[in-house]
């Protein structure tokens, strides 16, 4: 079976409504351009904060909004609701899990990325990550039934409490930095306020990196300062420090054995099937390797983006996995769309860096814009400034800050409910 076309001839098809699958779809769009979105979720998720959704500072409802509401006002844009499952390069087709296909004249492959666990894939179990909305909320449910749990320890179990009120992050980039700060606020003082028999002393939170330096994409000062900053929070930050075994409630740590009641996984990501749908190179990550105008290097017709891709900047550094570049890369990847229809050559694409920057729980964040540094209160207001403005929609922004405020005034989370997996009730 086909699903219909929007015109005469096949429409540009995105795979993936990420930050580049969207960015795409709206500049073919305001163009006239007849396009098909394709994802398996009904919503667009802005990743950057899911970290707080998993700590209880957010609503998932705060993050996301429907794919077909923020693409409402583009008439030549459809959405599908369907999980890709191959593409077949002679057809000019995806293959569908529905059992259908969809035909395309151009095609753009924006579908993310998924955790990578360095060829152990068994440790997914002992160790879950956060990409999506159920991730979060599994975390969120963790996470505060071991307070719950240590509450209500016997007396002769209260020796052992620590252990039960231990949280492990692996990956010292800016989620396992953030998570980790987010995890320590939240367990010390949710503790100290409503858990009568935890101290902030019993709660214990690691993060663990191989690297010798977190954050390795920011200066060694901020770095540094983002270390300072964790361990003001009690997080113990354990560098050059690689995990060797994870089993349900340990996890090893070279040869150093820690019991641990959460384990979370922040340290690697592998690129989607991308690679293997389009029999196409790919590098030790799984991401395509695409040409300098964004597509395949034997097929103009096909182009590869974000976390999918593995692109190269004009230094010839790779394009970092960043929300920023992913937009760029879609946006660049619809105008070369639009100027091949034109009769005109792809330009090449050229990743304007932005900057970077982490927050370390309240008040606390590192950003590097290049031409300025900041740490401390300072970066915070800007880390949020910005993670506002490039939440969609105004009422996720209007939402969202005014839980910011409301928790820096009072240290509250109003986002602490324990649900079953998958059933968000905030």
């Amino acid at each position: 079976m086909a699903h219909a076309r929007l015109s005469g001839t096949a429409p540009v098809v995105i795979i993936g409504a990420g930050f580049a699958g969207l960015a795409a779809a709206r500049a073919l769009g305001a163009a006239g351009v007849a396009t098909v979105v394709i994802d398996k979720q009904n919503h667009h998720l802005f990743q950057p904060l899911l970290y707080q959704v998993a700590t209880a500072g957010l609503s998932a409802a705060d993050i996301a909004a429907p794919i077909r509401s923020i693409l409402r006002d583009l008439p030549s844009v459809s959405v599908l609701m369907d999980q890709v499952v191959g593409i077949d390069r002679t057809a000019r087709s995806v293959q569908l899990a529905s059992g259908g296909t969809q035909c395309f004249s151009q095609l753009i492959v924006a579908s993310g990325a998924r955790h990578g666990y360095f060829r152990n894939p068994g440790w997914a179990t002992h160790a879950p990550g956060i990409k999506t909305i159920d991730d979060a909320i599994r975390l969120r449910r963790d996470l505060l039934l071991a307070l719950e749990k240590a509450e209500t320890m016997r007396a002769e179990q209260r020796e052992t409490r620590a252990e039960h009120l231990t949280f492990v992050v692996v990956g010292g980039g800016p989620t396992g930095v953030e998570l980790a700060g987010a995890i320590a606020e939240l367990a010390r003082h949710t503790a100290e306020r409503e858990f009568p028999h935890i101290t902030r002393n019993c709660v214990r939170v690691v993060l663990v990196d191989s690297g010798d330096r977190l954050l390795k994409a920011l200066p060694p000062a901020l770095s540094a300062a983002a270390a300072r900053a964790l361990a003001s929070l009690g997080v113990e930050v354990r560098l050059q420090a690689r995990v060797t075994a994870l089993e349900p409630g340990r996890i090893m740590i070279g040869n150093d054995s820690l019991v641990a009641c959460v384990t979370i996984w922040a340290a690697g990501v592998a690129a989607s099937p991308a690679a293997q749908w389009l029999g196409a190179a790919a590098d030790s990550s799984g991401r395509v390797i695409v040409g300098p105008a964004l597509s395949l290097p034997d097929d103009p017709a096909i182009f590869v983006v974000g976390d999918t891709a593995a692109a190269a900047n004009s230094e010839g550094a790779p394009v970092p996995g960043v929300a920023t570049a992913a937009k760029q890369m879609g946006h660049h990847a619809a105008l070369a769309i639009l100027a091949h229809q034109q009769g005109r050559p792809a330009p090449p694409f050229r990743y304007r860096r932005r900057g970077s920057m982490a927050t370390i729980g309240r008040s606390r964040a590192v950003a590097d814009l290049g031409w300025l540094r900041l740490s401390g209160q300072p970066a915070w207001l800007l880390w949020c400034t910005v993670h506002l403005w490039f939440l969609a929609g105004f009422r996720n922004r209007l939402v969202v800050g005014a839980n910011w405020l409301w928790r820096y005034l009072t240290f509250e989370s109003s986002a602490r409910l324990i649900t079953q997996h998958g059933d968000d009730m905030t």
